[in-house]
């Protein structure tokens, strides 16, 4: 089992990741891992190349939503969208917020992602919601979060970005870079025509294999 030290040290490779591979951009997305009866995640504007390991804020989930922290920085503004993720979906360790171009740009058009892949189905329906519109980092926009990720692993945020989540850093970053694929592949194909979407039948056929053997990343 990783110490929290090895955790928070993940958090800042995979935040590198998100700006290296385009996912992020500057200081806008952010990253939370559960641990024990914690929640680490990333301080508020903070570039990731000097972010440190003690850095990382601490807030407890043990108990009600009070906003409180451990370190020397307060946490990401949307704490409350990971902290209330966390603290209800046992399916959920991890939580990957960023701003992907195409994701965005889906969101900008407030546009779910329906079944136009079968990989939608690796975010658990025939679906990829997007949430309605709030300011950023207000309760108001965490709620529509939580109701957008309801049976799901993955949302857009209304003129905002992403969220993905999974049992570990690993898959939550899976999900988040497989998402952006997605949508990518959905707005060529909207430039392209009108895209053919896949039925219940066949989503239902998907879902069932995922749940047979898995996905990559789970």
């Amino acid at each position: 089992m990783d110490t929290e030290s090895d955790i928070r040290k993940e958090i800042i490779e995979a935040c590198l990741e998100l700006n290296a591979t385009g996912l992020n951009q500057g200081t806008s997305g952010n990253i939370s891992v559960r641990h024990e009866e914690r929640m680490l995640i990333t301080p508020s504007a903070t570039p990731y190349s000097e972010m440190t390991p003690g850095m990382i804020a601490s807030m407890d989930l043990s108990g009600d939503m009070t906003g409180s922290w451990d370190g020397p920085l307060a946490p990401s503004t949307e704490w409350r969208i990971h902290w209330l993720l966390l603290k209800t979906r046992s399916d959920m360790t991890a939580v990957v917020h960023a701003h992907p171009p195409y994701c965005t740009a889906l969101a900008i058009l407030r546009r779910s992602i329906p079944a136009c892949h079968y990989m939608v189905a690796a975010f658990g329906g025939t679906t990829v919601r997007c949430a309605g519109y709030n300011t950023f980092g207000s309760a108001e926009l965490a709620e529509l979060a939580i109701g957008a990720l309801e049976d799901r692993t993955a949302c857009l945020l209304a003129n905002h970005g992403m969220i993905a989540g999974g049992r570990g850093l690993g898959q939550a970053m899976w999900r988040a870079v497989e998402l952006e694929a997605i949508a990518r592949q959905y707005h060529l194909a909207l430039q392209a025509g009108t895209p053919v979407i896949l039925g219940d039948r066949e989503m239902g056929e998907t879902l069932a294999r995922f749940a047979g053997y898995g996905v990559a990343g789970t």
